[in-house]
């Protein structure tokens, strides 16, 4: 039945009408925002690449954590800048590291606020890369122990849930064993199931001081290109024991995504990464684009793919803007 007895736009004609028939609703609770915890007292330091972002020491993200309970976002994700970084990666698993001192305060301040830490040896490695370098190669294996050792240390601090983003194979198995053999079973594993191997990741890596000093990462994180392997790579981090996957980057990735949602009874992330928010950023700056907007369309079409969960920079100016 078409045109003149079906008319689709009645039913667009005002916005009571449209507030009614949406197919896709962005919520305050789909939304977590990534904080950086860097040494130092007093510190919040704007980061130039991504307006409106951070770096802060211990005092004043305790500041920041409370701002995103009190507008309703229930989750943040914490990123370490170390002061000192070495081969071995030691502060990724240091009880009184950035990180760990950094969930420790939240959750004595904020203890409802879902607590989700960033579990890789990037930020803490002189050479910058995700896993353990032997004779100049990204080696997985030694990686594993690495990985799960900061893991366990995160539970330790009270993390709720660790997020490994490394790539590694079988991280998620080690860190489920190894959390388990402590006594942190409660403890969730999000996993970067499908990490791309992105252009998009630059001003996240000004951010963290986390730019590899050789190479690049195109041997650990995915292929652009490759749909199928990035499913392949979800099923097998859930048959390890991940709790909920992640898809990054969101927005060139929303197929996978998509696909994901279809195949999988798991929660699925999407990372609204940071080159994501710096270009509406950038484009809003100059005038070009409506930057509310914008990034209010980017996360319902993340929403629309099928994300349970949507890690985003901008989840507090958005959060201002939804309904209570």
């Amino acid at each position: 039945m078409g045109f003149p007895i079906a008319r689709m736009r009645r039913l667009r004609r005002s916005e009571g009408l449209r507030r009614m028939l949406r197919e896709t609703r962005l919520g305050r609770d789909d939304l977590v925002l990534p904080l950086f915890a860097v040494e130092g007292s007093g510190v919040r330091e704007p980061v130039p690449s991504m307006p409106g972002v951070f770096r802060h020491s211990i005092d004043t993200l305790v500041g920041a954590a409370k701002r995103v309970s009190g507008a309703g976002v229930p989750a943040v994700i914490l990123f370490g800048v170390p002061a000192r970084k070495d081969a071995r990666g030691s502060g990724a698993d240091a009880a009184n590291g950035i990180v760990q001192r950094a969930v420790d305060a939240i959750k004595s301040a904020e203890p409802d606020l879902v607590t989700i830490t960033d579990v890789c040896l990037c930020e803490y490695t002189d050479h910058g890369h995700c896993g353990v370098v032997e004779a100049g190669e990204v080696v997985n294996d030694p990686s594993l122990e690495r990985l799960a050792a900061a893991a366990l240390s995160h539970a330790r601090a009270g993390a709720d849930v660790v997020a490994p983003s490394d790539m590694m194979d079988g991280r998620v198995a080690a860190i489920r064993r190894e959390l388990d053999a402590h006594g942190f079973e409660q403890v969730a594993i999000l996993s970067y199931a499908a990490k791309f191997a992105s252009a998009y990741y630059g001003p996240f890596r000004d951010a963290a001081e986390s730019t590899p000093r050789f190479g690049d990462r195109r041997s650990y994180q995915l292929d652009p290109p490759n749909a199928r392997e990035a499913l392949r790579e979800m099923r097998l981090d859930a048959e390890e024991g991940a709790d909920a996957l992640i898809v990054k980057p969101a927005l060139p990735y929303l197929d996978v995504l998509a696909a994901a949602r279809r195949e999988l009874a798991l929660p699925l992330a999407a990372y609204h990464v940071s080159g994501e928010y710096a270009m509406v950023k950038a484009a809003a700056e100059r005038g070009w684009i409506d930057g509310d907007r914008a990034m209010d369309e980017a996360l319902l079409a993340i929403k629309r793919a099928g994300a349970d969960l949507i890690l985003t920079y901008a989840a507090l100016e958005v959060a201002a803007r939804l309904p209570a």
